[in-house]
């Protein structure tokens, strides 16, 4: 079992019952999401907020630059030169996570994994490969990659295994079509998809956070 990722915890008052695991970005760090909590409409409803910081390393779209990622970004097309070993590396570090959740007395099935872009690629990965059936994965501004349907890979525990997905349609970094395909692939493996896209750019917005409230509490009543 790796070390655990140092990350930003929040409770929203209660005994904890449930748990939403939220990577942030590239370049980001596990406060970019902290500020959201309060507007999710879950004060004293049990639930633990868990933001893990990526780990730093050279990013080579970047010119090499030390950053929180959770994977390499090779060129403008990420699907083409996938960083399959970081994904990987980054998957087993949330399932590390998710352990502890258990160990601290939260059931797999009210664990709810979450991502915006780079992370949402970590999110759906994570899900779709985790051995117990999750409450579910939202994945923000993102896309799904090969490296996430290997198969062979894929959980029969989270077959179905309900998805939100949000995205701007005026996305300069991640083309609302890769996230149209990425929701198209996991409505043909029979996941549930709700899908919503807004009038923004690489970001969220406030009826974004609205729809994701609202999801929240259906997957963790």
């Amino acid at each position: 079992m790796p070390d655990l990722l140092r990350a930003v915890e929040i409770e929203t008052g209660g005994a904890v019952r449930s748990a939403i695991v939220w990577m942030h970005g590239l370049g980001a760090d596990g406060h970019d999401f902290e500020p959201i909590v309060p507007h999710l409409g879950l004060k004293d409803r049990g639930v633990r907020f868990v933001f893990p910081h990526a780990p730093r390393r050279a990013v080579t779209i970047n010119g090499g630059l030390l950053m929180p990622a959770w994977f390499d970004v090779r060129s403008q097309d990420f699907g083409a030169d996938i960083d399959a070993s970081g994904i990987r590396a980054s998957v087993v570090q949330v399932e590390a996570l998710i352990a502890r959740e258990k160990e601290r007395g939260v059931p797999a099935g009210r664990i709810l994994l979450a991502g915006f872009s780079q992370g949402g690629v970590i999110a759906l990965c994570t899900a779709l490969r985790h051995p117990e059936r999750l409450a579910g994965v939202m994945g923000l501004s993102t896309f799904l990659t090969a490296e996430a349907l290997v198969e062979g890979d894929l959980s029969a525990a989270n077959a179905g295994l309900p998805v939100f997905m949000g995205h701007g349609d005026e996305d300069p970094m991640i083309p609302i079509a890769w996230a149209e395909a990425a929701r198209d692939r996991l409505l043909a493996l029979g996941h549930p998809v709700a899908w919503k896209s807004y009038p923004m750019a690489h970001q969220v917005c406030a009826e974004e956070i609205a729809d994701i409230a609202a999801w929240i509490r259906e997957r963790l009543p």
